[in-house]
């Protein structure tokens, strides 16, 4: 009897010490999500977005976009269907960390140009973008990582916030058509200012239109940039 009562004691002792440790590691859960939204507050949003696609994707180059490489040409051309596919996690990604920012927004999942892509409308979403959207581009590259971590495959996709995009291209445009001029008349070569890789996009595509000048990429990020210079 003696033996019997001292095993009970024993098992309400243990589920004690479970519960306790429960109760502890869910407080601690909730410690970490609290630490993690104070971090995400106000202007904070951009740096630690930055570090953590610093940390996470620091090997990740978009200079792909650019041009394709032999790995890229390996690869088979993803479906409509995988593309969109992407743009939904991509989207479930940063849905979430919406929530955790207790920001607003609508977040539209589309496939553009045989790119997946994620536009997120809304206001107070400026610190998403940051100064000449570095922060976007973070964001973006947090977003790939995510989609990477579910397809195990490389993703391509495009993130906007608030129109960014739309805006910079229009803006990057008069200034690679502008160059272009300088070139043509002057017949010298024209360095532009340090660009993100969507950038250096946006004004490849540009110059590639027009005749009698051509562009390159030379140095390496952050300091990258265009150089347009008279055709060969």
């Amino acid at each position: 009897m003696t033996d019997t009562t001292n095993a009970s004691a024993g098992d309400v002792t243990e589920r004690s010490d479970s519960a306790n440790r429960s109760d502890a590691a869910n407080r601690s859960d909730a410690a970490n999500r609290s630490d993690a939204a104070s971090r995400y507050d106000g202007a904070d949003i951009g740096d630690e977005v930055e570090d953590q696609a610093d940390d996470l994707a620091d090997d990740t180059d978009d200079d792909a976009d650019e041009k394709d490489t032999s790995d890229q040409r390996a690869v088979a051309e993803p479906t409509e269907s995988d593309l969109f596919r992407e743009s939904e996690i991509a989207a479930d990604y940063v849905e979430g960390l919406l929530d955790i920012l207790d920001y607003d927004g609508d977040i539209d999942e589309l496939v553009q140009n045989g790119r997946p892509m994620v536009e997120v409308v809304g206001g107070r979403l400026q610190a998403l973008v940051g100064s000449r959207g570095t922060t976007l581009e973070a964001l973006q590259e947090l977003s790939r990582l995510a989609v990477y971590r579910q397809t195990g495959t490389p993703s391509r996709l495009l993130l906007d916030v608030g129109g960014f995009r739309a805006g910079r291209r229009k803006e990057l445009a008069a200034l690679a058509r502008n160059a272009a001029e300088k070139v043509r008349q002057y017949g010298e070569s024209v360095r532009l200012e340090p660009m993100s890789a969507f950038e250096r996009k946006c004004v490849h595509d540009v110059i590639n239109a027009m005749s009698g000048v051509e562009s390159e990429s030379e140095g390496v990020e952050p300091s990258r940039r265009i150089v347009v210079r008279p055709s060969a």
